[in-house]
């Protein structure tokens, strides 16, 4: 290949060559400097000057050489077809190669402006070396000169390339370590680097030159090339891309990926680079953190709605039958199924046996399945992917996820719709469902206690609920006794919810009189516990001079619950009043002795009546013990 040195002028004024001569114009040329003004005056006598006139060839590129060229006065470019690889002006010379071989042109050279040059042939400059010593030793001079320049480049290129090597090193080190995916690619989207984190998270080791919008989803692929369309204008970019980025491998796998694109190049050949990090650890992380937050605010509404912790009293024999029943299934993992009235402490009794079960450590979570509605509690329970229906924006772990190696209480499951309870009995059977839009199936290790106020096995002959998901549940039942079943007990909880909620208020220490005691054990309590604690908060409120006032708080009996608890003395029953007095004689009679019969503390002792008379009696009466 031909190359053209070109030796440009420090001078920036040169000489009308009209008005000087031409070999004094010379010595301002850097090739000839060293060449004496004589020697510079043979030279001259010896070459010619040559007028161009704008954009005519002076040179075309595949001619032999066989002479150089001086710009006297003008301006010239030096190309290849449409591509310009320098100009010159007045002063700079081109084809000096030609002096010594008679190799081809490597470049055509084409005027830009009427321009005049001095030709040096070959053969007379040749002549010069030979017969005039001064001449060759000014260009001998110019040459050793141009050498020693070309060594201490040389040795700075050599300095300068190990510096590179050094940086590119560290660079190479910092992108190929990089945890990452870092993605260089043109204006074309064609991909020109990738990091190791970056073919792994492509699923491909071959990338280059390949579109790198091929690895994204549509509207991933749309955003990147957006901001690339947008910023042709700007020098460089940086910014964080502003949503997340879906990258498919070649293997079609899927992720979720945040990052930073970024712009550098000149001359208008720019080049991007995309860093991205997958945020599946991050959303991992978020993740466990929300559903201990959700762990952490169920719990502290359990707390609130047990009040003030005063937790399960109980001296009544059915209240404590009911206590020995927790400590017998407490350790164990059986499911348990809470039966009583509305209000009787069945969350109590749920959190006693949690407390002293082996998962005490671990979350216990409610759901109340009568106070959500029936289109939601399928994704409260176990939880929904997003867009599985309409309004979910964003996916939810259900609450059976959240009680993974804990305790999940469902209280009145009664009203659980019929539709969603085989889902149930998959995880009791099996310990899996799938959330809501979603086909993956999740284990978990959750122990269940239910509760109701229902008769579940009615409800199941009725069709209301699966006969199968009872007995599921029905595995180790315990009954709760009402409150007004549980004598004494009501004043015993009365005052130390008094004293709870006078240490809460800031009131001093209030003490139940002999009347406030009969009144609450008169008193039916059709809402048991809870509508004891109503009572009680309302008479703290209000009490004045240390006294509570109860007969202003505590309503009155109704007539037809004074004609149901204190029949008239001078009544006449029928036959059947009175079969249904003694039909309720005995079923209070069995509750109060917990179903026992026989023995000394059976029923039938405490009507005083043979325990075979008794049973022919149940049986009669179709007497059955609840669930």
């Amino acid at each position: 290949m031909i190359f053209i040195y070109i030796y440009r002028s420090n001078a920036t004024n040169m000489p009308d060559v009209f008005n000087n001569s031409v070999s004094e114009f010379l010595t301002g040329v850097p090739f000839f400097t060293e060449v004496s003004r004589p020697s510079l005056d043979k030279l001259c006598k010896a070459s010619k000057t040559e007028t161009f006139l704008k954009n005519e060839s002076i040179l075309t590129k595949g001619d032999v050489g066989d002479s150089m060229f001086v710009i006297l006065e003008g301006h010239v470019k030096v190309h290849e077809g449409n591509h310009i690889y320098c100009f010159l002006k007045a002063g700079e010379c081109f084809g000096e190669y030609a002096l010594i071989d008679d190799q081809r042109r490597s470049a055509s050279v084409t005027t830009v402006e009427k321009t005049n040059v001095l030709i040096i042939d070959r053969k007379n400059f040749v002549n010069l070396i030979k017969t005039d010593t001064g001449f060759a030793n000014g260009i001998l001079s110019v040459l050793i000169k141009r050498h020693r320049e070309l060594d201490i480049i040389q040795e700075r290129l050599a300095s300068s390339k190990k510096d590179i090597e050094i940086a590119h090193s560290k660079m190479s080190g910092l992108i190929n370590g990089a945890m990452d995916a870092i993605i260089m690619f043109n204006q074309n989207f064609k991909i020109t680097l990738t990091n190791p984190s970056a073919n792994k998270l492509l699923e491909n080791d071959d990338v280059l030159q390949r579109n790198v919008l091929f690895f994204f989803d549509d509207d991933s692929a749309d955003l990147i090339e957006t901001i690339v369309n947008n910023e042709i204008d700007n020098d460089t970019i940086n910014q964080f891309l502003p949503q997340i980025i879906k990258v498919i491998g070649s293997n079609n796998t899927e992720t979720l990926n945040e990052g930073t694109i970024s712009k550098y190049g000149v001359d208008n050949d720019y080049y991007y680079t995309l860093i991205l990090r997958n945020t599946e650890d991050r959303i991992r992380a978020e993740n466990k953190i929300n559903q201990l937050t959700n762990q952490a605010q169920y719990l502290e509404e359990e707390i609130q709605e047990l009040t003030s912790g005063y937790g399960i009293i109980a001296e009544n024999q059915n209240m404590k039958a009911a206590l020995n029943l927790i400590h017998q299934v407490a350790k164990t993992n059986a499911t348990v199924l809470i039966h009583g009235e509305t209000g009787t402490g069945k969350e109590l009794v749920a959190r006693a046996i949690h407390k002293e079960s082996d998962r005490s450590d671990k979350p216990l979570i409610k759901i109340n399945c009568g106070a959500i509605p029936a289109n939601l509690i399928e994704s409260e329970l176990f939880g929904h992917e997003k867009g599985a229906f309409t309004g979910a924006t964003a996916s939810r772990k259900g609450r059976f996820l959240l009680a993974d190696k804990g305790t999940i209480f469902l209280d009145e499951i009664g009203e659980m719709p019929l539709d969603l309870q085989p889902k149930l009995l998959r995880i009791i059977q099996e310990g899996e469902f799938d959330p809501v839009g979603s086909s993956e199936t999740i284990k978990v290790d959750v122990r269940i206690i239910a509760a109701t106020h229902r008769n579940l096995k009615t409800f199941a002959k009725e069709g209301k609920f699966r006969e199968d998901l009872y007995y599921r549940l029905n595995v180790f039942p315990i009954e709760v006794p009402a409150l007004r079943e549980r004598g004494e007990d009501v004043v015993l909880i009365a005052q130390e919810m008094v004293n709870q909620f006078s240490k809460k208020m800031g009131k001093l220490p209030l003490a139940l009189s002999e009347t406030d005691k009969t009144l609450l054990i008169q008193y039916h309590w059709p809402g048991n516990v809870r509508e004891l604690q109503n009572l009680i908060e309302r008479a703290v409120i209000v009490s004045k001079n240390k006294s509570l006032n109860l007969p202003s708080i505590i309503p009155l009996q109704t007539n037809e619950e004074t004609k149901t608890t204190k029949p008239a003395p001078d009544k006449i029953y029928t036959a059947g009043e009175l079969a249904s007095l003694e039909k309720n004689n005995i079923l209070k009679a069995l509750k109060q002795t917990k179903w026992k019969i026989s023995g000394e503390n059976g029923a039938a002792a405490l009507l005083k009546i043979p325990p075979t008379t008794l049973a022919s009696k149940i049986k009669a009466f179709g007497i059955e013990r609840p669930l």
